[in-house]
């Protein structure tokens, strides 16, 4: 079954390296990305991806080092290999804050979240956001909320970030507890000329803060 355990080795060190340049904690990393390859954003915001583009290549050079070092089975291999890969890093950070993990690390957010914008004038809107949240420690965790806008290609449009004129949000989630966190406000948009009329978002995205430390969710 074993062809060569060198390929192997060497298939096995590249994908660590693979899996450590996006790793998704304590900040989700590919929030803004138009062009995916496994973990790696190939395009963004800002273009091209370099890093993502090389991590790329060492992935897939991983993987026919993965097929030379075995002598049979290797459509099963590769395919073991490739779950491994997408579920691993999030068993880790499972783990992690299941167990030592403290303050705004030790909360998690299913990423399924909605934002919701109604007009009520010319010059204002009435925004509803509703965000799964888990506090994965043994104490109760109180952070800040600033939510961010996806990739639009027009830069300057507003929709989500229209909440943050209403906040700052300070959010408060109980020990070992899942939240549903509901945010609801009445916004003045009239200084705001690119914005949303209205509509919705869906998988929002957002930073938490707890004064010195940050993170992206």
């Amino acid at each position: 079954m074993i062809k060569n355990k060198k390929y192997l080795i060497v298939s096995g060190v590249i994908l660590i390296i693979c899996m450590s340049l996006y790793f998704p904690y304590p900040n989700n990393r590919i929030i803004f990305n138009r062009v995916t390859f496994m973990s790696f954003p190939i395009s963004d915001q800002d273009g091209y991806n370099l890093l993502a583009i090389i991590g790329s290549f060492l992935f897939i050079f991983a993987m026919i080092l993965l097929v030379k070092g075995m002598s049979s089975y290797h459509v099963r291999t590769v395919i073991i290999v490739l779950f491994a890969y997408t579920l691993l890093p999030l068993g880790l950070v499972a783990v992690y804050q299941e167990t030592v993990a403290e303050g705004i690390a030790a909360i998690s957010y299913d990423g399924e979240g909605t934002c919701d914008f109604e007009r009520v004038s010319e010059d204002e809107l009435n925004g509803e956001c509703q965000l799964l949240i888990t506090n994965h420690s043994g104490d109760p965790v109180t952070f800040e909320i600033e939510f961010l806008d996806p990739y639009i290609p027009d830069k300057a449009y507003r929709l989500t970030s229209l909440m943050n004129e209403g906040g700052p949000y300070q959010i408060t989630v109980e020990a070992d507890r899942e939240k549903m966190v509901e945010v609801k406000e009445l916004l003045d948009i009239s200084d705001f000329p690119n914005h949303g009329d209205g509509g919705g978002s869906t998988n929002v995205h957002f930073k938490i803060s707890d004064g010195e430390r940050e993170r992206v969710l």
